[in-house]
């Protein structure tokens, strides 16, 4: 669609645009998957810009019978992008991608694909046998950088190819920012025309030959076997400077690669400023990977990479760096006041480890009356949680005053206590006797069972003095009021009572 709004686009944005296919190329080529039928109608463009390679060309196309499409035994694909091997039904490998990634650059800079016939046999035979024409012959915009990428990638022999979509991603991207290119440039025709001859103030006017007489050329009289050792020599040095073309092809190309390699540094426990300062150093770019929580790496080190250390990789790739930190935390969660069974269990199944601590406590027998850490608190995974667990022995102590001493004490040793028994003060009334009158500790203090509540027991007041025959009573000194005749004496003033609690 961009094609057929814009006929071509502008060199930088058709570098761009090649630039990020390769990308996607690259990336499945090291997953081991070859496309086989790039083309401009399997590249989307997105709205925000950004490049997608598809693979629903072939089904559309072959469900329309359209004619461009070759499908037999050996050989599927689009014939205007086919690669030479792909027309010849050989075996295809990364390189047929990156000759089809040519055809579509130059489709994109001509407007137009770089050949083109009546039928697929035809564009397929022009694959194989042609040259492709220079895009700058078609597009003066084009310039010999970018000539050299289009003709380097459309390269019969896949040898002289770029030999991966990496390697012509770098080129593009070298082409783009306006640097120089790995693959050879082309020289325009007015820099390939032959000198003038020195010597001359100006051109010569073009001169009419007449024809030329042809001479027989004698025929060649000597001994075979001289014609015979003549062929082998020159069939042995043909040979050999075909070997020798060869390695000196193999080298450059060895050499080329080799300088758009580095290997991946050694970053692992190294600390994340140093690790991401070395990548970049190696021309490489680091990339922040998922945090690992771990509490045997050390905080904001690196603890995984990838690729791994001494991986051959193009410069300009990506290498990320997973940062360690450090252990994984977990709150501790809200225990207090279920049973120690429950609470063990349901810490146990968030990670933790149970330590159970009896304590005294009012809270019913085997009742969680805390933890430490306590709840909510943030700990590593895995930490100690101690559970404090009630023993239930700690009561309210009941009320005995007013109880006789027997039923204080029963009271009170009913609820766990021991009872101690101790003279409270002198009986105000006959009623009092035998009484209760106060305890310690007091009534509702939470005390320990086992332990021991003294019981204060008011006791009867003594029995007064008899008096001595022969004297007689002072009325304003009885103790008894006239007329009772003895009994219990009451004093006329009450005496001081002394309060115990």
């Amino acid at each position: 669609e961009v094609l057929g709004a814009e006929g071509r686009l502008q060199p930088r944005r058709a570098l761009e645009i090649c630039a990020d296919m390769c990308a996607a190329l690259e990336f499945s080529h090291r997953h081991g998957i070859i496309h086989r039928d790039i083309k401009p109608g399997n590249v989307m463009l997105t709205q925000t810009g950004q490049v997608k390679v598809m693979d629903f060309g072939i089904a559309r196309a072959l469900a329309s019978g359209a004619t461009t499409m070759t499908q037999t035994s050996a050989v599927i694909g689009t014939a205007q992008y086919l690669s030479p091997e792909q027309a010849r039904g050989e075996a295809v490998d990364a390189r047929s991608d990156v000759y089809a990634a040519g055809c579509v650059l130059f489709e994109l800079l001509c407007g137009h694909p770089p050949f083109v016939g009546d039928s697929p046999v035809s564009v397929a035979y022009q694959h194989v046998r042609e040259q492709p024409p220079t895009p700058s012959t078609i597009n003066p915009d084009v310039n010999p950088a970018v000539d050299a990428i289009v003709l380097k990638a459309l390269s019969k022999n896949p040898l002289n190819r770029y030999q991966s979509a990496g390697e012509m991603r770098a080129d593009l991207l070298r082409a783009a920012a306006g640097r120089p290119v790995l693959a050879t440039p082309v020289m325009p025709a007015e820099e390939t025309m032959p000198m003038a001859a020195a010597g001359g103030g100006g051109y010569q006017q073009t001169q009419v030959l007449g024809p030329q007489t042809r001479q027989q050329m004698p025929a060649r009289v000597g001994d075979p076997r001289k014609r015979k050792t003549s062929s082998w020599v020159i069939a042995t040095f043909a040979a050999l400077g075909v070997l020798a073309v060869i390695a000196l092809a193999t080298a450059l190309w060895l050499n080329q690669k080799g300088a758009s390699e580095v290997r991946v540094p050694t970053i692992e426990g190294k600390s994340r400023a140093v690790a991401e300062q070395e990548v970049r150093a190696a021309g490489l770019i680091p990339v922040i990977g998922d945090p690992v929580l771990n509490k045997t790496c050390q905080k904001d080190t690196v603890a995984g990479q990838d690729p791994p250390a001494n991986t051959a990789l193009e410069k300009g790739r990506n290498v990320t760096l997973n940062i360690c930190n450090g252990p994984k935390m977990v709150q501790v969660p809200g225990v207090v006041g279920n049973p120690f069974e429950n609470a063990k269990a349901q810490l146990e199944n968030d990670g933790f480890k149970v330590e159970k601590v009896d304590v005294d406590g009012a809270a019913a027998e085997g009742t969680v009356v805390g933890t430490n850490p306590k709840a909510g608190a943030s700990v590593e995974d895995g930490a100690t949680v101690k559970v404090s667990v009630s023993r239930g022995n700690i009561k309210e102590v009941p009320e005995v005053v007013g109880l006789s001493k027997e039923q204080a004490t029963q009271v009170l040793e009913k609820a766990g206590y021991r009872v101690k028994t101790r003279d409270g003060d002198e009986a105000n009334t006959p009623d009092g006797v035998g009484k209760v009158s106060s305890q310690d500790p007091k009534p509702g203090k939470q005390l320990e069972k086992g332990k021991t509540v003294t019981i204060y027991v008011d006791f009867a007041p003594p029995e007064p003095s008899t008096t001595p025959s022969g004297s007689t009573p002072d009325p304003s000194t009885s103790p008894s009021t006239p007329g009772s005749g003895g009994g219990f004496p009451f004093p006329t003033q009450p005496p001081t009572r002394l309060d115990r609690e």
